[in-house]
This record gives structure tokens, sequence and C-alpha cells, in this order.
């Protein structure tokens, strides 16, 4: 069951998503916001993002503030092109506006 934190970023997520074919499932004990059948990026229960982003920018986007390697589970590394970003790190509309154009930018390249 999703969380109120859960809930409120979802909420955020669908106001930059307006005229795209979304679709949110629960995947990796998060919610998913899916584009085309295809994971954008992740809400989980803390308000934090699981964002899939374009592997050859994977390294510059690690250095952003926030940002870090994404994990299933302690010391599991999700590899390259899947980060973590910190709920505090998207309390600003313009920074979670950023991480869902950057996920959505690799998904409808693809």
């Amino acid at each position: 069951m999703p969380t109120a934190e859960t809930e409120q970023q979802l909420a955020r997520i669908r106001t930059l998503l307006p005229d795209l074919p979304v679709r949110e499932v629960p995947m990796f004990g998060a919610v998913a916001v899916m584009v085309d059948g295809a994971m954008v990026v992740a809400v989980h229960k803390d308000g934090s993002l699981l964002v899939r982003v374009d592997p050859a920018e994977d390294a510059e986007l690690l250095q952003r503030p926030h940002a870090s390697r994404a994990e299933m589970g302690a010391g599991r590394s999700m590899g390259i092109g899947w980060l973590h970003v910190d709920a505090e790190g998207l309390e600003n509309d313009d920074a979670l506006e950023d991480w869902v154009e950057v996920a959505l930018r690799f998904r409808l390249r693809r």
C-alpha cells in the first residue's frame, strides 16, 4: 500500500506527464511509473526515486547532489543506468522535473 509520501510524489509526477500513456505498477517495493510499457521512475515509500537513465550519462548524473547508485538490497548494485535520488533532493519542483525529464529522455530515445 502506497504511503502518503509515495502518493504525494506520484501526484507531482503525473502533472509532469499529462500527454503520455502512463501506468503505475507496483515494482521493486515501490510504485513504478511506466510510459509505453517501460519504467521511467519508481517512487519509494519515503518519496525517493529509482530513476532509469541513459548509461552514457550515468557517471555524470551520479555526481549530482542526492544521487547514488541504486541497490536491490544492501550492497547489491543495480548497475549502470539505475540511480537512486533521495527524497530531500526532490523537494524542489524543478529538481523533480529535471530527474523525470532525464529518465523520460532515455525512455523515448530507446
